[in-house]
């Protein structure tokens, strides 16, 4: 079930004290917030696989990417200069650019269902998407493909989200300060914080990251690289203040997130909300925004909330939930051949 933290996030512009979520809307994660649906498909014979999220009605969207390797498609119409306010859908994906193909199947999807921006002769979805590298985990022959965001986005619901080993963090890994060998499993993982008068902010992550995962509230490490022996954390903020870490092979990591809410908020206030989200991701991931990474974080705005939200406020909470999301991501997943879980270390005497 993950950990139960109560979050309490001082607003400064207001002097608002925003309450914890209660324990079955934060488990909903990312669709919590009304009009978010979540599907995976998994790619279990390598493991890899993608994750959509589907805003059928539209939603307001922006974008930040950091890191030095990022893999992206559609975020230069994120840009609140363009034309285009509102998207369809955001597929996240394993397979590294092979991965991209994704969104291509969940466009079909959404076109068969008659749901896109209108043009003139046709009705175009609007699906950003962005990818991670996991091409090092079992077959690299094998990848996401445009059947796996077709699949992904006809499973999507609005229960709670399946985190751990599913959709774009099947494969994704952590911990690779001390190279793969003492690398441990990442995931998928969402998280969600109610704030007054029903205000929803909530956030989804795939944790693929070269640093190690930390809970903000204990600072311990969660996951991460390991001792040479494998039997035990080695924390990445050691080794690097003694140098003995590397930052990775470049372009193999990156850890994507989602961030929503049902305030109303313009393309601008909307990637406003997806740069502060980076701090969450920053606080629960050592190191972060590397040259090996390509982290990137997508901001979703349904506007469903009758009542005015500060930007401000909704991007606190966003990054709040970011790094709960994450946190949960790394306690979630299960161990693979190669690669054990936060569980299976925890578990040793």
């Amino acid at each position: 079930m993950g950990r139960r933290i109560l979050v309490a996030v001082s607003c400064l512009a207001g002097g608002l004290l925003i309450p914890p979520a209660p324990a079955a809307q934060r488990h909903r994660g990312l669709t919590a917030v009304a009009g978010i649906e979540v599907g995976h498909h998994t790619l279990a014979a390598r493991p890899t696989g993608c994750t959509v999220v589907l805003t059928r009605a539209g939603a307001v969207a922006g974008v930040d990417v950091r890191g030095g390797a990022p893999g992206t498609r559609e975020t230069d119409l994120l840009d609140p200069a363009r034309t285009v306010q509102q998207v369809h859908a955001i597929v996240l994906a394993g397979g590294s650019a092979f991965g991209l193909d994704a969104a291509a199947g969940v466009v079909r999807y959404l076109s068969e269902r008659s749901i896109g921006f209108e043009t003139r002769v046709a009705r175009v979805p609007i699906v950003p998407a962005a990818i991670l590298f996991d091409l090092g985990v079992g077959d690299p022959a094998i990848r996401p493909t445009a059947d796996c965001g077709y699949r992904a986005a006809a499973a999507a619901t609005a229960g709670p989200v399946a985190e751990g080993n599913v959709g774009a963090g099947a494969g994704a890994t952590v911990g690779k300060l001390g190279g793969a060998g003492r690398a441990m499993k990442g995931g998928i993982g969402s998280a969600a914080i109610t704030g007054p008068g029903g205000l929803a902010v909530a956030a989804l992550a795939a944790v693929n990251a070269v640093g190690d995962v930390v809970d903000p509230a204990t600072g311990r490490v969660v996951a991460g690289v390991r001792t040479p022996d494998g039997a035990r954390l080695a924390d990445a903020r050691t080794l690097l203040r003694t140098g003995s870490g590397r930052a990775g092979r470049p372009r193999e990591n990156t850890t994507l997130g989602i961030v929503a809410t049902n305030a109303a908020l313009t393309q601008a206030e909307a990637t406003t909300v997806a740069r502060m989200a980076h701090d969450g991701l920053a606080r629960a991931i050592v190191p972060a925004h590397t040259p090996s990474d390509g982290d990137a974080i997508f901001a979703l705005a349904t506007g469903r909330h009758d009542e005015p939200a500060g930007v401000g406020t909704v991007g606190a909470l966003a990054a709040e939930a970011m790094a709960e999301a994450i946190v949960r991501a790394a306690r979630a997943a299960a161990g693979i051949p190669g690669y054990p879980a936060a569980r299976d270390l925890a578990a040793r005497p």
